[in-house]
């Protein structure tokens, strides 16, 4: 089904302007934009569509953004706002209406998916793009995390669905996705992170950051553990120790409990455990360090000087924080996983 949902983009991306006229026939073209008032087609000149541009990342053609409404998405999202629908599978019959091409009949007896299921995790996974050029990588690297390079457990949806209870009305709004998987490799969660509009920080909610799927045991993983492998609890954590060891296999548990509760990958020579400094954090790393001792695995903790590794990277800078981490290292490890050239503080 994604791979269907990409085509589908990337055939309306090569009719932008068609899309526009069709959708939002308010508007008018002006230069390489196509302008209208909003999703609603009123007259105006907030939302724009970026006609001509690369196929994907910052200034792709088929993006639009409306300021004053505080949304941005491709011509999918577009054509979904426009005509008010409700789901992704009306919005690509849709498109493919527009484009005359066949319905895509579901296949027969197809069971709902079941809310905060492993299998809603690996479609809403599905249905985000990389974070290359958007708010997601705005976000980490005001974060101080700019090695951002080879990470596809990472995504960005521009609408994610966020209800604050079971009584709220159901909003949209961007968010950072993070794929959680089993020591197989087979994603089991998503977590998802709300941001603010702009990338700046976290969206304004009660709570910004929630996870669904199967979590225990599993985690965000970055890169393939051999025989060495560090965890620590957020993605930001992780992130930050990986801007300095880059080589260095890493996974995110998500919370405290989580990390206490890992499941460390077979064959597992040596486990490095970053803690929060915090009651929580350090009992989940000594939970998972007597539980690592426990099957023959070699447990050492890496303490950061603040309250944990994201807050050291952006106070002290990448220099401070390899010179930290070199005297938590084992001696052998210095070599095979430490960053020789920090980046510029």
């Amino acid at each position: 089904m994604s791979r269907d949902i990409a085509d589908l983009a990337r055939r309306l991306v090569r009719e932008a302007e068609a899309v526009c006229r069709h959708y939002l026939s308010n508007g008018r073209r002006h230069g390489r934009y196509w302008i209208v008032g909003d999703l609603a087609n009123n007259p105006g000149r907030s939302l724009y569509v970026r006609l001509h541009g690369p196929d994907h990342g910052k200034g792709a053609a088929g993006q639009w953004s409306d300021p004053a409404a505080g949304e941005y998405g491709d011509l999918l999202d577009l054509i979904r706002g426009a005509r008010r629908l409700g789901t992704m599978r009306e919005t690509v019959e849709e498109a493919r209406c527009f484009l005359s091409l066949p319905r895509c009949e579901p296949p027969p007896c197809q069971a709902p998916t079941p809310a905060g299921s492993p299998e809603a995790a690996r479609r809403l996974y599905a249905m985000a793009g990389p974070i290359r050029g958007t708010i997601a990588e705005t976000y980490l690297r005001r974060r101080g995390i700019t090695n951002l390079q080879k990470l596809p457990v990472l995504r960005f949806h521009p609408r994610c669905f966020y209800r604050a209870d079971d009584s709220a009305r159901r909003e949209t709004r961007p968010a950072l996705l993070a794929a959680v998987t089993d020591i197989a490799g087979t994603v089991t969660g998503v977590q998802r992170t709300w941001l603010a509009h702009n990338g700046a920080g976290k969206a304004p909610l009660a709570a910004p950051r929630r996870a669904m799927g199967q979590l225990l045991g599993n985690g965000v993983r970055f890169g393939a553990a051999r025989d060495v492998l560090a965890a620590g609890e957020g993605i930001e954590t992780v992130l930050s120790l990986r801007c300095t060891l880059p080589r260095l296999p890493m996974v995110a548990a998500l919370s405290a409990n989580h990390l206490a509760a890992l499941t460390p990958p077979p064959g597992l020579r040596r486990l490095y455990i970053a803690r929060d400094d915090d009651p929580a954090g350090r009992r989940a790393a000594d939970a998972l360090s007597a539980r690592a001792r426990a099957a023959g695995i070699e447990a050492l903790t890496l303490s950061p000087t603040m309250d944990d590794f994201n807050t050291d990277l952006r106070l002290f800078g990448g220099a401070a924080l390899a010179r930290s981490l070199r005297n938590q290292l084992a001696p052998e490890d210095v070599e095979r996983f430490l960053r020789r050239s920090p980046p510029a503080d």
